[in-house]
């Protein structure tokens, strides 16, 4: 497993906006995208291209495309805060949707859905926010690779150092991260966080997924 903390001053711009807990949902949201944007370049650093000949206005000329787009796959529902950005830069990309969320009370992780393109042999890009425990994010990992992906980046805007040492057993597994925060408290709540990733983002009190 190797980790990856963003240094771009951009990142850290939204990244203090996203922590403000005056930033309100709308505001969120646009923020959200703005850092998908960033992860998303991250996190396609290593796709493969084909060379390919094209005709410019003015003259021929060679050039690259991406082949093997990756498979995207957020976590619901705070994954979808990351989605539409790395749809944007990758509108070829398969999705796939996976419902899973940590019980308050054991923080371990609840299924509740998934529904997944084959995997066998392809990049998957998983798009969760908040790594916090590493409970659900290594049990969507753990079933990725069950499915055969080749491997695995999980794209977050922010990591806790529990969450991360939880995932070192996974090789292949990429983790990219604007930040890795300083500890998780005793509900295990990222510190100094940003608070819940899907209260901003819909509105507080918004449901998370039911069986």
């Amino acid at each position: 497993m190797h980790v990856v903390e963003m240094e771009h001053p951009l990142a850290r711009d939204i990244l203090c906006r996203l922590r403000d807990e005056r930033t309100e949902p709308g505001a969120f949201r646009s923020l959200s995208r703005a850092m998908g944007h960033l992860l998303a370049v991250e996190c396609t650093r290593r796709l493969g291209t084909s060379p390919i000949q094209v005709k410019t206005p003015l003259e021929e000329t060679f050039g690259e495309l991406c082949t093997s787009p990756p498979v995207l796959l957020p976590i619901l529902r705070a994954g979808m805060g990351l989605l539409p950005a790395f749809q944007d830069l990758l509108p070829g990309s398969p999705v796939g949707f996976v419902a899973v969320r940590r019980d308050e009370t054991t923080a371990k992780p609840l299924w509740f859905y998934d529904s997944v393109p084959p995997l066998e042999g392809r990049h998957v890009i998983v798009l969760d926010p908040m790594l916090a425990t590493g409970g659900t994010s290594g049990a969507v990992v753990e079933y990725v690779f069950g499915r055969g992906a080749a491997e695995v980046t999980l794209a977050c805007v922010v990591a806790a150092p529990e969450g991360v040492a939880e995932l070192c057993r996974f090789d292949g597994l990429l983790i990219i991260a604007a930040a890795v925060d300083r500890e998780l408290d005793d509900r295990w709540y990222i510190l100094p966080g940003l608070g819940d990733y899907g209260d901003r983002l819909f509105g507080e009190g918004s449901p998370e997924p039911g069986p």
